[in-house]
């Protein structure tokens, strides 16, 4: 059998080929760091309070905080009070962005949260289990003489969690409850140049509607959008990562077709790890550019779904493929208590998705996090996520040990070779071993960016507790899964070149039996490297 190039290449080109690799690694962290700004950038804006006149509030009416069609606008609620204003009457209205500046697509999403100023008065205090409900439309329009266009309208209701640091006493009315802040509304794309958001705080005693909810002095929000230069870098590097991985995809391919017998389940599942490395890397995102594609943030969110757990189910069957365990391998079947709770956890994140996202594609303003219920059952999830995360790794571990504990036993095998032999297969181990501790390294490095990557998400969520994550983070373990995923398929891919074919024959050789008997007795089946039979099929011994 030729073998795999892993095997069959010399040292020096090996080390050649982990040294470009290894470049190209250090490369991708530069390019966040240095060239990429950071991810997100937060923008803080000051509702104004705008009068309604009209009687009945006409539907349709838009109410601009500034500019040639401004509303009449009041400072405060006191002037209210003596203009005899009602507060049925007050509309808080925000236009997105700031003024003299233009949204952008490349903005890709835009998360805006939301935080009350309320005061301390006596006769008015916040409840226990206080909710406020908010009456909230926002439009779009690609100028600033246009017409608003009315995207999404609801009411919508948010549990108020303040906290009042001083004593509750005359002296200290007008101080300010400090307040969490509260998910208001998500976009999946940014389509247009302008967004104005216009909320009214409705007030019913007789229906209980925003009663006990405290002295509302001002509605502060926080417009959270992905930075025009990091997507475009990110884009960029999709592009520039896309052919890379489909060629030696199909190089790979081809080489598996080229030989004599089928390809063993360790070549399928490189192939299909090469699959949806290449479904994950196809820049579809330009597209979102010129389009208003909605759904875009959801339909990344399942590519990179299914790429976490065709990764991690690599990794199960890599190690498990390679355990001298007097079992019979090379069946999918095997690996179903291993890779059944993957497949099961990423169907949980999915449905967990759909919960939010989905809703958000009708919803804007829908957020899990809104209730009690939904906000313990995602803090539940991404705790256990964190936790599931972290265990696998551990059972990885495990995994890596018992097969580095199975090869060193066959060790005592080598001394009965002869020396060029011996050597040969030493090499072939330490090789191994090191494949193995890369692994590692990456199973390592993808445990810490999933489990960040759900904290950073809800971390508006967490209270005082966020997590920033470096542009260079992003890009750095994006390209890390590429360039392993591209080193995986090269080393792995059937070799032309053939070792040792005077030795494997015994011509001239008098440890040729020992040699027979590694190489052949402990593995009848055969498999895409000297390492994977002399290490996985032990079950004919």
């Amino acid at each position: 059998m030729a073998g795999a190039i892993i095997e069959n290449m010399s040292t020096k080109k090996l080390v050649i080929v982990g040294v470009i690799l290894l470049l190209f690694q250090a490369f991708s962290f530069m390019v966040g760091g240095l060239i990429a700004p950071s991810p997100t950038t937060a923008v803080h804006y000051l509702a104004t309070k705008c009068v309604d006149a009209v009687k009945g509030h006409q539907s349709g009416r838009w109410f601009m905080p500034w500019g040639p069609n401004q509303c009449d606008k009041i400072q405060d609620f006191d002037e209210a009070m003596s203009k005899k204003i009602e507060a049925n009457d007050i509309v808080f209205a925000v236009h997105i962005p700031l003024p003299n500046k233009e949204m952008s697509p490349w903005f890709q999403f835009m998360l805006v949260i939301l935080q009350f100023d309320i005061a301390f008065k006596m006769y008015n205090q916040i409840e226990d289990g206080a909710v406020a409900t908010i009456d909230v439309g926002v439009a779009y329009r690609d100028d600033m003489l246009g017409e608003w266009t009315e995207m999404a309208h609801s009411i919508e209701r948010r549990k108020l969690s303040c906290n009042f640091t001083t004593t509750k006493t005359y002296e200290n009315e007008g101080r300010y409850y400090e307040c969490d802040l509260l998910p208001f509304m998500e976009l999946g794309n940014v389509a247009h140049k302008y967004y104005l958001l216009n909320i009214r705080l409705p007030v019913s005693e007789r229906n209980k509607i925003n009663v006990g909810i405290g002295e509302i002095k001002d509605i502060r929000l926080v417009g959270i959008h992905q930075n025009g230069g990091f997507t475009k870098v990110w884009f960029a590097m999709k592009t520039f990562l896309t052919p890379s991985i489909l060629i030696i995809l199909v190089w790979y391919w081809r080489r598996i077709t080229l030989m004599t017998r089928p390809p063993v389940l360790l070549e399928k599942v490189i192939f299909a790890l090469g699959l949806c490395m290449t479904f994950i890397n196809i820049p579809v995102e330009w597209f979102s550019v010129g389009f208003n594609w909605t759904w875009m943030l959801l339909f990344g969110d399942i590519r990179q779904g299914i790429f976490y757990a065709m990764l991690l189910s690599f990794w199960i069957i890599f190690c498990g493929e390679h355990l001298m365990d007097q079992m019979e391998r090379n069946r999918f079947s095997i690996y179903w208590k291993q890779v059944g709770p993957i497949v099961f956890g990423s169907f949980c994140l999915f449905i967990f998705d759909m919960c939010e996202r989905g809703v958000q594609l009708k919803n804007p303003f829908y957020s899990i996090w809104a209730s009690d219920v939904g906000t313990e059952l995602a803090m539940a999830f991404i705790i256990v996520a964190g936790i599931c995360a972290c265990l696998y790794f551990l059972f990885l571990c495990f995994m890596v040990f018992q097969v580095f504990r199975n090869i060193s036993g066959k060790r005592s095998s080598l001394p009965a070779m002869s020396k060029a032999r011996r050597l040969h297969y030493e090499g072939l181990i330490f090789r191994f071993k090191f494949l193995m501790l890369v692994t590692l390294t990456c199973a390592a490095m993808t445990v810490i960016f999933f489990i960040i990557s759900q904290v950073n998400e809800g971390h508006w969520h967490w209270g005082d507790y966020t997590v920033q994550v470096n542009s260079a983070f992003f890009t750095g373990i994006y390209g890390m899964w590429n360039l392993y995923v591209f080193a995986i398929m090269f080393l792995y891919a059937p070799s032309h070149k053939r070792y040792g074919d005077e030795q494997s024959r015994g011509v001239g050789n008098p440890a040729s039996g020992e040699d027979i008997q590694l190489t052949t007795t402990i593995t009848h089946v055969d498999g895409p490297t000297e390492i994977y039979k002399m290490t996985g099929k032990a079950a004919q011994e």
